[in-house]
């Protein structure tokens, strides 16, 4: 579904399908859902093979989908997902942490963790909405530390920088490192105020204290830290900040 539609439809109440193999889980998360005054209709399914049949025929707002279930799994779904016209938005539901890196990587909405709290539930519908335009959700990235999977909020990002095959995310308080490339966080963050500096370098225009891009050594400062503009990426930095930081630094 496009955002345009998902927009339109939020304004309405949005329409769940919900996927687990378990049906307690499933009767919960459905009588969970029915208390929420933004949700019009709930369906529910007991297999990821169902669901993508119901979804071929029908279309919906959302789906809030388990992760382990039998034979087609709830990523192996999301990702045929990703091929629609108009795809869903999708809520991951599990019980196992881990997965919460390959969710990130298909694009999830929300990842919620069992036994799902009705409090949380709410907060992943309402991030449905925002995701289709009724505001601007401030997305999580999932990262690993210590064999813990913790979250780190987009607008903590101060800037970002390559380190091989990872991206390292600086933030006031901690850097960690997340797997992926800095094209695709570029890619995925380049309507969200962030903006590339440097071949290494990805940088949150609301964190920028200061401007210097003429003389021999152009930089942004970011928490003290200053950060080089490499001379390809000049004309694109002084085109965005006159745009959209009017008045901030620049000769």
């Amino acid at each position: 579904m496009s955002v345009a539609s998902r927009a339109s439809r939020s304004a309405e109440g949005l329409k769940v399908l919900a996927v687990d193999d378990e049906p307690p889980a499933l009767d919960e998360l459905a009588f969970l859902l029915g208390r929420d005054e933004r949700v019009e209709s709930v369906r529910t399914c007991g297999s990821a093979a169902e669901a993508l049949r119901i979804l071929q025929a029908e279309s919906f707002d959302v789906v809030l989908l388990d992760i382990a279930m039998p034979g087609l799994s709830g990523l192996d779904l999301a990702q045929v997902l990703r091929q629609f016209r108009e795809p869903p938005a999708v809520v991951f539901i599990t019980a196992h942490a881990h997965h919460a890196v390959e969710a990130f990587d298909l694009r999830a909405v929300d990842y919620l963790l069992k036994p799902v709290h009705e409090e949380r539930l709410r907060e992943a519908i309402g991030r449905v909405r925002d995701e289709a335009g009724v505001a601007d959700h401030d997305e999580q990235m999932p990262v690993e530390l210590g064999g813990v999977t913790r979250f780190v909020r987009r607008s903590d990002v101060r800037y970002a920088s390559a380190q091989g095959d990872y991206v390292r995310l600086h933030t006031a308080t901690g850097n960690p490192l997340v797997r992926m490339s800095l094209s695709a966080l570029e890619q995925r963050w380049a309507d969200r105020g962030f903006v590339r500096i440097h071949r290494s370098i990805l940088v949150s225009l609301a964190h920028v204290d200061e401007v210097r891009l003429a003389g021999a050594r152009p930089v942004v400062v970011v928490d003290g830290a200053e950060l080089p503009v490499s001379r390809r990426h000049l004309p694109d930095v002084r085109g965005l900040l006159r745009r959209t930081r009017s008045g901030v630094g620049e000769p």
